[in-house]
């Protein structure tokens, strides 16, 4: 491991010493400077493995320069040690306040020099150890991480098809359904990481749906009053299923799944929930799930027009949906589109998972 050493001496021929004597060190290279204001910019873009820097400079004392080095990004723990011509206690107590780490007091003896700067290339090489092997971690902990969400990912969406699969709606509509949740989410303004999480959990909206009976969920007519009571008790089935886990994801759909047929003037169900009582992430899955099942085929409606959805949804917002939902929807109109075309009822193309997520 190479180990770079900064020395700050206002006397030439001082530098020159200092810079001979740290040869001697095995895989030790110098950057020098008679100036600290020089050496303060090369520090701004370079992290030295050990600053060695005199008291007595004409511009800007050591003390000072240790002071402003401390603030630098990523030099708040380097070693640094002082060498002086001033033995007085009160000078090495206000440099070790500032944040010298050692002193060497001038003349300086070789020996002493060699064996104190080996100690401190030894307590910079475990730092950098440390320091890479926290990286190392950090990397591999990601790395695991992500391998669990994507295995997670894989299951709930291949849970959210089983239960699609008793229900004329296709696998489409819940790809479909779920990039239109997130296009709503980026134009409402929420954060990465709250767009990929409602984009995850949105396909277990209707995951309660396997609970209810096919003569029920299949029916090709209206439902009776007693049938609809029953269809939509697949809200709190979904709640049941998915609630209650330590998954962030898990409990986001738990939250969509109970929550999604609720409207913005109250009149839904199953808790007939008022405006923003309603969990934000079922108020923007209530306009996306709509909208997709009025603009796709099923055995017992034909497909409306694009045109005609779009108004119907407008029309509801505060009545059936979120203003605010409706209007980043809008804005979102290109990529709403995109999306309509990306994903279509095509049963025999069959994507790869990893390709379903528009990621």
């Amino acid at each position: 491991m190479d180990m770079n050493v900064l020395v700050l001496d206002d006397a030439q021929i001082n530098v020159t010493l200092l810079c001979l004597l740290l040869k001697k060190i095995e895989k030790c290279n110098s950057v020098s400077f008679t100036d600290p204001d020089p050496a303060l910019q090369w520090c701004t873009g370079n992290i030295p493995d050990l600053v060695m820097v005199d008291y007595m400079m004409p511009t800007m004392d050591g003390i000072e320069f240790i002071r402003r080095f401390r603030k630098l990004p990523g030099c708040h723990d380097i070693p640094v040690l002082m060498i002086t011509a001033n033995n007085e206690l009160a000078l090495r107590y206000e440099a070790l306040d500032v944040g010298a780490n050692d002193f060497l007091i001038k003349p300086i003896d070789k020996i002493e020099f060699l064996a104190r700067t080996k100690n401190m290339l030894a307590l910079r090489k475990s730092q950098r150890f440390l320091e890479d092997r926290a990286i190392w971690l950090d990397v591999e902990v990601k790395k695991a991480t992500s391998e669990i969400r994507a295995r997670e990912r894989e299951t709930i969406f291949r849970l959210s098809k089983a239960a699609d699969s008793r229900d004329p709606e296709t696998g489409a509509h819940i790809l479909r359904m779920a990039n239109y949740s997130r296009i709503i989410a980026q134009y409402l303004g929420l954060s990465d990481s709250d767009q990929q999480l409602l984009l995850e959990a949105a396909p277990m909206h209707d995951i309660g749906k396997v609970g209810i009976p096919d003569n029920i969920l299949l029916k090709p007519g209206k439902l009776t009053a007693d049938e609809f009571t029953i269809m939509k008790r697949h809200s709190t089935l979904g709640y049941e299923i998915l609630s209650g886990s330590r998954s962030e994801l898990l409990n986001a759909g738990a939250e969509i799944a109970l929550a999604h047929h609720e409207k913005f003037d109250g009149s839904g169900y199953p808790n007939g929930l008022v405006g923003e009582a309603i969990p934000l992430f079922a108020r923007i899955v209530a306009v996306a799930d709509v909208f997709d099942a009025l603009t796709s085929e099923r055995p017992y409606k034909a497909a409306w027009e694009i045109d005609r959805a779009l108004t119907f949804v407008r029309e509801g917002a505060g009545q059936h949906f979120d203003p605010r939902c409706i209007d980043a929807f809008v804005r979102g109109w290109d990529e709403i589109l995109e999306i309509k075309n990306l994903y279509r009822e095509d049963k025999n193309d069959q994507k790869a998972f990893g390709a379903e997520w528009n990621l």
